[in-house]
């Protein structure tokens, strides 16, 4: 790989943040809303921890990317369809569904934010784990607290039309949180619009098959989406897998989903039976109604007041959903005083949320931030890492290790140390931080990925390429697997992999690489962005070496 690494989408985006970082908290919606901090990036948008300055509350804000607009015609067709779709989500009344509190339009109708509820829990993508498949108790219990969450909303009218592991959140009471109603519809993610690989702009990993055929979406499309997340929890793995969007598509088109009593014979046939009544192909042939679904959910449900049994216990350090059916009515619990802390034995201390960080060392972290960012600025990458590594130091002493201000400090350090060219120094720390990571966020989460694809750049640098084409493919497949194959960072993913080969000589599977991406950055980006044309003069150089290498 010549030249200088491409930082992965994720650090970039936090280079950025930083480096305008005692500016974010000034950085106003509405004239109300503050943006403090970054919570996640992901095809659709950005999603904000911010604060209402007028009702004193936290908030999280969704900025949705709209990157159609072309004409001040789509602009006000795009600006009618948000505040329609917006109206109609703010309807549904749920606690499964986060509730909407505003949605701000800028006057260029290019930018829209969704002010909402702000939620804390862990992905749903944290769940799956093919080693180690969900408890039916466990996968059960998410599915019909979907099928509640779909239920009202089915009686708006309101179809989610982007059901996903990724778009499900547990909260930390177990509660089920189903987030993005009204995304895929306002961005119109499920038409059949394809690029040069067969990718939809959406999700087809859920996508019912007439989304593929871009039929008429109804609420069974969502029934066609729950199927196959249920499948999913059930076997570890996801409903189809194939080397391409296209294939994928196809799959979900004509291909029979794989009864699950073939991957994991102890689920009950009655379970396998309404999996397979969600996957039917038409419409028409799956359950009437979500209500129908719930059902025949009921019957694998832990009753109230029944204890967990031992092969029932799910993964450890995530929130349980069956603890709301098994004690529906129970009181919030009971802070603890520091007395009755003092006596107990640490077993018996609930876990504690993330520690707040004090003014003091809030400050000290900002200074770093914005000391590192300065030497950054003049290429001095060295003394910009070791400005971090001395705040990072007394921040794990007293947050732990893996807290969230502790591992964003550590990935900025990281992606100095990259950027300077100390790829012994960034390898071993983006390996350990892709760990950290995966414990945290899950094992599938951006932030992950992102460092495991830098761990991999690094080995690129240090001669590691066929350990860092195997990661860097792996990774890949993860992101295909919970986002598109046209997503920012599948299409950089891609990008490094072609480079890679042809590095390495390789240039008839560079050429196999490249070639389809560069028609997917023509359409994504246009012909005159610059990875676009830097993909371009690869395959001229290809070319080439190939029509040379036939000539003689």
């Amino acid at each position: 790989m010549s030249g200088r690494p491409t930082p992965p989408v994720y650090v970039r985006r936090r280079t950025d943040a930083q480096r305008g970082r005692g500016k974010v908290s000034q950085q106003v919606i509405a004239g109300r809303y503050e943006l403090l901090e970054e919570l996640s990036h992901g095809g659709m948008g950005d999603v904000w921890r911010g604060y209402d300055a007028v009702l004193d509350r936290p908030v999280a804000v969704k900025l949705i990317r709209q990157q159609s607009v072309t004409s001040p015609q789509l602009g006000e067709e795009f600006a009618k369809r948000f505040r329609r779709e917006a109206r109609i989500t703010a309807r549904i009344q749920h606690p499964g569904v986060p509730q909407v509190y505003d949605a701000v339009l800028d006057d260029a109708h290019e930018r829209l934010f969704l002010v909402m509820e702000l939620v804390e829990g862990v992905q749903l993508s944290g769940y799956v784990d093919q080693a180690r498949p969900l408890p039916v108790s466990w996968a059960a219990a998410v599915a019909a607290q979907v099928a509640t969450v779909l239920s009202h909303a089915h009686e708006v009218p309101a179809i989610h039309r982007d059901l996903k592991p990724g778009n499900i959140l547990v909260a930390r009471d177990g509660t089920v949180k189903v987030l993005d109603f009204g995304i895929a519809a306002i961005l119109r993610t499920d038409a059949t619009k394809l690029t040069a690989t067969g990718t939809p702009i959406g999700t087809s990993q859920y996508m019912a098959p007439e989304q593929v055929r871009g039929g008429r979406i109804t609420p069974q499309t969502d029934l066609y989406a729950l199927g196959c997340v249920l499948h999913e929890l059930l076997s570890g793995r996801v409903l189809f897998q194939a080397d391409s969007e296209f294939l994928l598509m196809y799959q979900h088109v004509s291909a029979a989903p794989t009864p699950l009593r073939q991957l994991r014979p102890e689920v009950p046939t009655a379970l396998e039976e309404l999996v397979l009544h969600l996957l039917r192909k038409a419409p028409e042939a799956r359950p009437a109604d979500i209500q129908e679904v719930y059902e025949r959910l009921r019957p694998f449900l832990p009753g109230a007041g029944q204890a967990q049994a031992p092969d029932e216990a799910g993964p450890a350090g995530v929130p349980d959903p069956t603890g709301l059916f098994r004690d529906p009515y129970a009181p919030r619990a009971r802070a603890r005083s520091t007395r009755d802390v003092q006596g107990a034995p640490a077993s018996d201390i609930p876990a504690a949320g993330p520690l707040p960080v004090p003014a003091e060392l809030r400050a000290d972290i900002k200074e770093a931030y914005a000391h590192s960012d300065a030497l950054l600025e003049e290429e001095r990458f060295a003394q910009a890492a070791e400005v971090l590594s001395e705040v990072i130091e007394p921040a794990a002493r007293l947050l732990g290790p893996e807290s969230r201000s502790v591992l964003e400090l550590r990935t900025q350090r990281a992606a100095i140390q990259l950027l300077g060219g100390d790829y012994r120094a960034a390898l071993p720390e983006f390996t350990a931080l892709a760990d950290a990571y995966g414990r945290i966020t899950g094992p599938t989460s951006e932030q992950a990925r992102a460092c495991r694809a830098q761990a991999a750049r690094c080995r690129a640098e240090l001669g590691q390429v066929t350990e860092a084409l195997a990661a860097l493919r792996a990774v890949l497949g993860v992101v295909r697997s919970v986002d598109s194959d046209a997503s920012e960072e599948a299409l950089e993913l891609r990008r490094d992999i072609g480079m890679l080969l042809l590095a390495q000589g390789r240039a008839a599977d560079a050429r196999a690489i490249l070639e389809p991406l560069h028609a997917d950055l023509v359409l994504v980006y246009g012909p005159e962005d610059e990875l676009t044309a830097e993909i371009a003069e690869a395959l001229a150089l290809i070319r080439l070496d190939l029509d040379g290498s036939q000539e003689s």
